[in-house]
């Protein structure tokens, strides 16, 4: 059956043809569901959405915890060793009555290798987090052989010395000798009154 649009009366709905009921009921019902989508079941499946995305995040964090829960035991374990290692390291650094001790040791381990020092000049400290670097100029004369048992001998005291800058040249008017020049590095642990201090003046610069 054909619907002429012009023919309803639309203050008698009841007496429409079935067929044009049900298109109206339809669209009716077609209008309600969108209205309720647009205000009301779109925020909710935006919610939804950040509400997944958040549980995502939430399950890799939990799962990060998880196995740093499992491996506390060793990590407690690693870190003690740390420790231990760091204090170790920390005793071998001198203090300020042991540095001009250390200065002694390393100017002697280079005669006792035979060479003839022509520069030992210790430099003016800098300062790191809880320590000090203790930088020494040294130009010395001798041969190779000499040199790697000057290096070796600073290698083997017991404080902490390390080598930097290491140049070797050839002396002018010296039958097969040699010069080396290098920047030899010692350290010093700050004590707590340096500590502070430093951490005081720190402080103050940031302000």
């Amino acid at each position: 059956m054909n619907l002429d649009i012009n023919e309803l009366d639309l203050t008698n709905v009841a007496r429409w043809p079935a067929a044009a009921r049900a298109v109206v009921i339809l669209f009716l019902m077609g209008g309600v569901i969108f209205l309720g989508y647009w205000f009301h079941t779109k925020d909710q499946l935006a919610d939804l959405v950040r509400v997944e995305e958040k549980e995502v995040g939430l399950k890799v964090i939990f799962e990060t915890k998880a196995k740093q829960a499992v491996n506390l035991e060793a990590y407690e374990k690693q870190l003690e060793e740390m420790r231990e290692s760091f204090g170790a390291m920390l005793r071998q650094l001198p203090n300020k009555t042991e540095v001009a001790d250390l200065l002694v040791d390393v100017s002697q381990t280079g005669l006792a290798s035979g060479l003839e020092f022509k520069l030992f000049q210790p430099r003016g400290e800098v300062p790191r987090e809880f320590y000090a670097e203790l930088p020494i100029s040294i130009q010395v004369i001798g041969n190779y052989h000499e040199f790697g048992e000057f290096v070796s001998g600073v290698a083997a005291l017991p404080r902490i010395v390390t080598v930097h800058n290491v140049s070797i040249g050839k002396v002018a008017k010296g039958k097969g000798l040699l010069k080396m020049s290098m920047t030899a590095k010692t350290y010093r642990y700050l004590d707590e009154e340096e500590t502070a201090s430093k951490a005081k003046k720190k402080k103050g610069g940031r302000k």
